[in-house]
Formats: structure tokens, sequence, C-alpha cells
């Protein structure tokens, strides 16, 4: 693992149905943003308000260009969300989106639950609908600990994928645990590798 790399995902103050559709991700809002720093193998939870120190992080991050931000369905979900909050672009930002890989090898997306019950016999706490109700009465801290298992969950499946190649999902066609071929974690060490011979 890179010690720069940061797992983070995000929950957020309304849903879809409250902002008019998928195209208005910018309104969504981020009542918690929960992130695990490799650097000092910490989790930390940020407020909506504490998200210009998590910016401060991130830019250093897109900066240096040593390390990425890694979490699952980043790229159509928590990076445009968290866009409005952040002054510059977060394309400027490494990132990796297990999806991405998940969807390539199976041809189709799976969701997180699935693939870390699978994987890891370990399931989400709760919803992201339940975390948005928590929002509106106030449950702040409830929000934290479901965001910051998700967290815990996508990191796990992250190395897991990076140590084996592979991670699990249950097919509703096989009626069983099938295994799914990744490799998110050696495509970037040997890009990263390969940029570093570049040089000389």
């Amino acid at each position: 693992m890179n010690k720069n790399d940061i797992i983070f995902d995000i929950e957020t103050k309304k849903s879809f149905q409250e902002v008019g559709g998928f195209g208005n991700m910018e309104k969504l809002g981020i009542s918690v943003l929960g992130a695990y720093f490799y650097a000092d193998e910490k989790y930390k939870a940020f407020e909506e308000c504490e998200l210009p120190e998590f910016e401060k992080i991130i830019r250093e991050l897109a900066h240096k260009k040593h390390g990425r931000v890694i979490g699952f369905n980043i790229d159509h979900f928590d990076l445009p969300v968290l866009q409005p909050y952040i002054s510059w672009s977060l394309k400027e930002l490494p990132s990796l989106d297990l999806m991405n890989d998940v969807e390539s090898s199976a041809g189709f997306r799976i969701s997180l639950d699935n693939l870390s019950q699978n994987t890891l016999n370990a399931q989400k706490s709760a919803g992201g609908m339940q975390a948005i109700q928590w929002y509106k009465e106030g449950k702040i801290e409830e929000i934290k600990k479901y965001c910051l298992k998700d967290v815990e969950l996508t990191r796990n499946l992250y190395e897991h994928g990076a140590r084996s190649g592979e991670v699990y999902f249950f097919s509703k066609d096989a009626m069983n645990k099938v295994p799914l071929s990744v490799s998110w974690g050696r495509k970037f060490d040997e890009q990263r590798t390969q940029n570093q011979l570049s040089i000389f």
C-alpha cells in the first residue's frame, strides 16, 4: 500500500429525489466525510464545517502526486458531490475507483455490500437513506460510525484485491459465490514504476 493513499466515503444531507435527480449532485450536500489515512494508519470523520481541512490534505496529494484517493463508486458519486466544497478541480486529484475495476471485470456493477459479504464476511451497518434520515434527526455521531464502517469495508476490499488479485461476489445466475479478477493495486504500482523509470 502507498503510505500517501487516502480511502474515503461521503454521506449526503439530501436524497436524489429531494434535489431533482442524478443531474443535481452538487445540491446533495455532505453531512459527513469519512477517511482512512495510510500515512498514520488512522480513521477520521469530517463534518461539513470541517471539509476545508480535508481540502488542504488532498491539495497536497494532488500537488505531489505521490498517492491517490481511493473509494467505491467515487468517480460517479463521491467526487462530484465533494466538488462544490473544493476550490479547484478534483480532476487534478489522482484517484482509484474500485467500482471501475469491478465493472470492467464483471461486465456489470456490483454493490459494496455484496462484495464485502462474500469477500470479507462483513457487511454494511446501514444504508445511505438511513444516513440521510439520521442527518434530519441530528444524529451526526451515528452517521460518522456508519460512514467510517464503509471506509473500513472499502479499505479491506481494496487490500484483499491488491494482495490476491481477486474479490468475490454472490451471482444470482450461478446462485453461488463467484471469484472476480481485479488488479487495481498492481496497475497503479506498475504505472508509477514506469513513470519513475522514464525520468532516468
